[in-house]
């Protein structure tokens, strides 16, 4: 392990937008600050691409950034707190001691699957994911690609495959088109510039079937993915194609403020008006706090680095753009809450936990989620839960509600203090 401790005055884990807005803004206001990113570039998986044009408001602040005094720390992984103020983080070169006198968490979110048969099979992924594989070099251009689950992500990520070559089969959104009718007159006063978005999202995916009240019923194929049957409730049917794209909605990332004791209710971070959390020193700001998208977080972003940064008067003028934001958030939720009938998606012999291979009927087994990990490992394996714990909150209603160092994946000698 490094044996030096780099002292900052504010420490930002998370580079997404929220992350770089919040490390910008802190930075400018005279504070000394490290941005710590796993991947190896900032933006965050929305940001963050190698062919494709950023968007203005991507290069402003990504230029805000290579212009600040910000030290960035990429491909390193924050994963223990072993004292107050200090954290390790994995880097390629060895392990990294970084103390902080503020904090503040931009941690992000991650896809919400949900278990149904053959939803284990390669070539089902999730839809950001292949979205994601697609912008690192992934060979998508003619394939079959099925979008199904719910939100505007299944819209941006079959757009983008689209416009890549790849041929979209048909997205199946599982919310009903009364409600989604609902939320696009409601675009119009809450945010006229996702609707604008919206409508190109549309336009380029003209001639691809948008199929609503639509949910995947199994995935089918030997050695991997041929073919996806999807039903609406009243008729079932089979789409041949290569990818399966599926992913129902996203769940805030919550292994930091977790592990650091911060206050969680409804599976979202709490904060006061200047996103600190009931830790005092600690902020979050972004989707980890309510997933609200990328405007939204670019706003709680500033005003958790200028509260961090020791001028709250200049957070204070933003609150009420977020406030506009969260009444978008609001609508969107509203739009897209997910179905009873997604509960029941997977079959008794359906595998829920990948790591462990549990299936459904074991875990129905058990009335608590303590139980169910007790007797099947279910959410203990190398991923620790960060696939089926989502998943069986929304089927069970079991919250999750520890975290353990380390809290994301970290290599054996990481941990054993041997970088040899």
């Amino acid at each position: 392990m490094t044996d030096s401790r780099n002292d900052y005055d504010v420490v930002v884990v998370g580079a997404g937008p929220s992350g770089l807005a919040a490390a910008c803004v802190a930075a400018e206001s005279g504070r000394r600050v490290a941005l710590l990113d796993s991947t190896p570039s900032p933006g965050g998986p929305i940001w963050r691409s190698r062919s494709d044009r950023l968007p203005r408001i991507a290069r402003r602040w990504l230029g805000r950034l290579r212009n600040s005094a910000v030290d960035v720390f990429d491909q390193t992984t924050a994963f223990a707190a072993p004292e107050a103020n200090l954290l390790l983080a994995e880097h390629p070169d060895g392990v990294m001691k970084i103390g902080w006198e503020q904090l503040i968490l931009a941690t992000g979110v991650q896809e919400l699957f949900l278990p149904f048969p053959g939803w284990t099979l390669p070539n089902v992924t999730g839809a950001g994911g292949l979205q994601a594989l697609g912008k690192c070099g992934w060979p998508i251009e003619g394939k079959r690609v099925v979008v199904a689950g719910s939100g505007p992500l299944l819209i941006a990520a079959a757009a983008y495959l689209k416009r890549h070559g790849a041929k979209v089969v048909c997205i199946a959104e599982q919310a009903p088109m009364m409600k989604l009718v609902k939320f696009t007159l409601a675009l119009t006063y809450l945010a006229p510039g996702k609707l604008i978005q919206a409508v190109g999202f549309q336009r380029s995916l003209f001639g691809v079937r948008y199929k609503t009240g639509c949910r995947p019923v199994a995935a089918h194929g030997v050695d991997c993915l041929e073919s996806v049957t999807l039903t609406n409730g009243k008729s079932t049917w089979t789409e041949d194609c290569d990818y399966l794209a599926c992913a129902f909605g996203l769940l805030p990332n919550l292994q930091w403020p977790r592990l650091l004791g911060c206050r969680i209710e409804q599976g979202q971070v709490q904060v006061d008006s200047l996103q600190e959390t009931s830790i005092q020193g600690v902020f979050c700001a972004g989707d980890a706090t309510g997933i609200a998208g990328s405007d939204a977080a670019l706003i709680e972003g500033q005003i958790a680095g200028y509260a961090a940064g020791g001028q709250p008067q200049k957070a204070k003028r933003l609150l009420a753009a977020r406030r506009r934001t969260h009444r978008f958030a609001e609508g969107m939720d509203r739009a897209f809450a997910l179905g009873d009938e997604l509960k029941d998606l997977a079959a008794e012999d359906t595998i829920v936990c990948r790591c462990e291979d549990v299936t459904r009927g074991q875990i129905a087994e058990h009335d608590t989620l303590r139980s169910a990990k007790l007797h099947t490992r279910c959410g203990m394996g190398p991923c620790q839960g960060r696939i089926c714990l989502g998943a069986l909150q929304f089927i069970y209603g079991w919250a999750n509600d520890s975290a353990r160092p380390p809290v994301l994946p970290t290599r054996v000698e990481s941990l054993s203090g041997d970088d040899e």
